[in-house]
């Protein structure tokens, strides 16, 4: 919200701190997901014994979030909101098929992740509407999930990042979710790269298929962290890099 209002992309008349609802800080597993509530601190997913173990794209991506000293104090409910690319939880959950909770006055709904993100910095909750619940599904037998995310410094946003999640079977991969951060306009799902992986064995010619469709699809900004061409390569390596991973993990790895 901070940095939308610097930008003169919002501009509140009232700004309500939301910090003292109570109820809103757990990180568990329900009903074969893992809920975060949206008040959960950065810190607290990633000291989570549950992610570690259980979701390790989550865990990836929890390690690299700006900084300690902002980890600290972010929610994860407020990186999802903000609806920033550039942010590395969108992606994530992209990849996760994750859903989230919105509550308002005329009760509770269910939001898929693939609907939220609308817009830059725009998302589907309603404006008498808040976050309150982030579910991710429990991964199954044979999945593995990786997020690869380069920056200039720690701390920075990503030049690029992806985070992959999949299912091998007999060597074949028969599900496969893929995210990218910071390379489009919108949080966004590389669903080429998808494809492209859907029904191979992963070889080496499989992931550079699925990296250059992942770099034809993205949609990046020259800035400061590097060209257009640069970033569509950087996003190719970095998902052959976040497979590679995830298939190792869906092995056992």
């Amino acid at each position: 919200l901070i940095p939308a209002m610097r930008f003169r992309l919002a501009m509140p008349e009232v700004l309500i701190d939301i910090n003292n609802i109570a109820g809103l800080e757990y990180v568990r597993e329900s009903n074969g997901h893992l809920a975060i509530g949206a008040l959960t601190r950065e810190v607290d997913v990633d000291d989570s014994a549950l992610v570690q173990g259980s979701y390790p794209l989550l865990a990836d991506a929890a390690r690299v979030i700006a900084d300690p000293v902002v980890r600290n104090r972010a929610t994860v409910g407020g990186n999802i909101a903000h609806a920033d690319p550039a942010n590395d939880h969108p992606a994530v959950l992209l990849a996760y098929g994750a859903e989230v909770e919105a509550v308002g006055p005329a009760g509770s709904r269910t939001i898929a992740i693939d609907d939220f993100f609308t817009d830059l910095f725009e998302n589907a909750l309603s404006d008498d509407e808040i976050l309150t619940e982030i579910r991710i599904p429990r991964p199954g037998a044979g999945s593995g999930g990786a997020y690869i995310k380069l920056e200039r410094k720690v701390g920075d946003y990503a030049i690029s990042a992806v985070a992959v999640q999949l299912t091998l079977q007999d060597g074949v991969c028969t599900a496969a979710r893929v995210g990218l951060t910071n390379v489009s306009p919108v949080p966004m799902r590389s669903s080429g790269a998808e494809a492209a992986l859907i029904g191979s064995r992963l070889t080496d010619a499989d992931l550079e298929a699925a990296g250059q469709a992942a770099a034809a699809e993205c949609d990046p900004s020259a800035d400061l962290r590097g060209s257009v061409a640069y970033k569509r390569d950087l996003t190719r390596i970095l998902l052959k890099r976040a497979v590679r991973k995830a298939a190792e993990r869906a092995q056992g790895g």
